[in-house]
């Protein structure tokens, strides 16, 4: 009875995924990225060591939610499985030419990932708590003047974020520590439900204080194990670099060809780094930066997006292709295949490991998701009710996920991620000019010696649009009169 009345809901749902992901989306994302690219006179290369200086002395703040805090909570929802399973299935299907692809878009949205961050800073709002919140729906509401756009993008990312994909992610974890150690899948979810309400109930303060802990953590003991790895194969580096770049072209013949290695590469690294698709400037906007300038938490950003796929993903691909298990997967895919790799080069214990590592990255993406969806919610309602009511879905779907199968929920939060991304996308062309704008006057109090502080008397008409005095109060002058 229920698989009658679910199967044309399912259908629609992989038609609607087919269509975003499999053409429109990517199309969209790589188009946004050049775009930016230009737009910013290729920033993401040239002040790519600036962004570096940035994330190190993001632990400077005098209040709130310092840079490095936000880099971590922002980081924590980025790396996840889609850093292991995901390299591997962009490999199982299009070859290893799919990492250059992977690589590729990165770059470009480095500068995707500038441009919302820096926006989110510009029109973040400070809350009853002292907290700032902002991101795509803030910068809907006050820049384009389109308090609808910005409430559909909220219900779109609640629904993705909130709810699916963290009850997704808690059903990783389970099915992880349950297949290593063989604990009951229903314990293990009150375990996380406990985990994740103590941190959800703290607020966005204790979120991004257990991210700042959990992030460094898991990127260096997974970093670690690939270098192991490395070294162990140093021989046979030059072979894997000439395999991807023959592969990316179609010089070497490998799984879907060029083309496929092309559409494997970009659409799992737009899935893993999420550049543009306004989830990471959410967090973005909590932050006090250092310097107190809204470009800054952009460079910050930015670097947040080459360490998840030019590092970790880079690091998951390592692992597969000096290991030979290409050579014979034995029908392995996705995260069993990095599973296999691991074993073969470390032994047995290297599983157990990896149990542990899902367990950090997954967890740590969980209450990262929860902090995103937290600020839709209160873009959309001041009630304090409402929010304790969400918390409280959030833990049901968080103990739903780790014992059910949800195939559905997932595919259905890829469909409500993609939409976000094309609404957040408009919004960001829309609101080029200003970000450009924001971006200039901070290069130009860099390139004059001076630490940059904005003004929102910078840019025209920008002050009227504010909802917070945030920026209005610096002492900075407008360029033109320094």
């Amino acid at each position: 009875m229920l698989e009658a009345i679910f199967a044309p809901i399912e259908a629609v749902i992989d038609a609607m995924n087919g269509l975003l992901w499999g053409s429109l989306l990517i199309y969209v994302l790589v188009a946004a990225g050049v775009l930016f690219t230009v737009l910013t006179g290729f920033i993401q290369f040239r002040r790519f060591g600036h962004g570096v200086k940035l994330v190190k002395e993001g632990r400077n703040t005098t209040d709130g939610i310092s840079s490095f805090q936000v880099f971590c909570t922002s980081m924590a929802a980025r790396v996840g499985t889609g850093n292991m399973a995901g390299v591997a299935v962009a490999i199982t299907v299009g070859g290893a030419g799919a990492i250059f692809w992977m690589w590729l878009i990165a770059l470009l949205g480095m500068a995707t990932a500038f441009i919302e961050s820096t926006l989110a800073q510009v029109y973040k709002v400070k809350g009853d708590d002292g907290i700032y919140r902002g991101g795509p729906a803030y910068y809907m509401e006050q820049g384009l003047g389109k308090r609808w756009m910005g409430s559909l993008f909220s219900v779109l990312l609640i629904i993705a974020f909130g709810f699916a994909f963290n009850a997704a992610q808690s059903n990783t974890i389970a099915d992880a520590v349950n297949t290593a150690m063989g604990i009951d899948k229903a314990i293990l979810g009150l375990l996380i439900v406990a985990a994740t309400g103590y941190i959800i109930f703290g607020g966005l303060k204790k979120v991004a204080k257990a991210s700042e802990l959990i992030v460094p953590v898991m990127a260096a003991l997974y970093l670690l194990l690939a270098v192991i790895v490395l070294v162990m194969n140093i021989t046979e580096v030059p072979a894997a670099l000439a395999l991807i770049f023959k592969s990316a072209f179609g010089l070497q013949e490998a799984a879907g060809g060029a083309m496929g290695a092309i559409a494997a590469g970009i659409a799992r690294g737009l899935f893993s780094n999420e550049a543009g698709m306004g989830s990471a400037a959410n967090i973005a906007a909590s932050a006090t930066p250092n310097p107190n300038h809204p470009a800054s938490q952009g460079f910050v950003q930015m670097i947040g997006v080459f360490v998840d796929t030019l590092v970790i993903c880079t690091a998951s691909a390592a692992i597969i292709l000096l290991s030979g298990v290409l050579d014979d997967p034995q029908g392995q895919g996705g995260i069993g295949l990095l599973q296999m790799a691991l074993t073969n080069e470390l032994g047995a214990w290297a599983s157990f490991f990896l149990a542990f590592a899902i367990i950090l990255f997954c967890f740590s993406s969980i209450i990262a998701n929860y902090s995103y969806a937290e600020t839709n919610i209160k873009f959309l309602t001041k009630s304090k009710a409402v929010l304790t009511g969400f918390r409280i879905a959030v833990l049901a779907m968080v103990m739903a996920g780790s014992v059910a199968s949800l195939n559905l929920v997932w595919n259905f939060a890829d469909v409500s991620m993609g939409l976000m991304a094309l609404v957040n996308i408009a919004a960001l062309v829309m609101l080029s000019k200003v970000a450009i704008a924001v971006i200039k006057d901070y290069e130009a109090q860099l390139e004059a010696g001076e630490t940059p502080e904005f003004n929102a008397g910078t840019v025209a008409a920008l002050e009227a649009q504010l909802h917070c005095d945030t920026w209005k109060d610096a002492a900075t002058k407008p360029v033109s009169e320094r």
